[in-house]
């Protein structure tokens, strides 16, 4: 294989990646713009159908202006609030509770257990002797 042909299927290979690429970014952005789902079929069916209408070019040079063409077009449609789901960085529930800052320490589960209070504290002696149980045991005893 000579490097003009590597460096041929290498470019065909990244431009097939950009295309993908694009295409999975276009189609989940009109997932923002339909709301339900029958809506969005008929606008994803429209999507492909631009897409595969490129399909038989070869030229590089064509293909390289297509995907530049598709990206501006892109990111000129591209909504502008998009949804992210809640608990997902970007989202309303995201770090809502966040953790408490240092010294400060929370025993919720100790109010489940007031009358097992004794066996916990064997219990947690049993389970990490060494470790946080001077501390805990110090606090069921209270």
């Amino acid at each position: 294989m000579s490097s003009a042909t590597a460096a041929y299927l290498a470019r065909r290979a990244a431009q097939k990646e950009k295309v993908r690429i694009l295409y999975r970014r276009a189609l989940k952005d009109t997932l923002n713009w339909a709301v339900h789902r029958h809506l969005f079929y008929p606008d994803a069916d429209a999507l492909r159908e631009k897409f595969e209408a490129n399909r038989s070019v070869e030229d590089v040079e064509t293909i390289d202006r297509l995907i530049a063409d598709a990206e501006t077009k892109y990111n000129t449609w591209r909504h502008p609030d998009p949804y992210v789901v809640p608990w997902a960085p970007g989202g309303s529930k995201f770090h809502r509770n966040p953790t408490p800052p240092a010294g400060v320490n929370i025993y919720c589960f100790l109010y489940f257990f007031q009358p097992l209070k004794g066996v916990l504290c064997n219990l947690l002696y049993i389970m990490c002797p060494f470790s946080f149980l001077p501390f805990a045991y110090a606090s069921l005893l209270h």
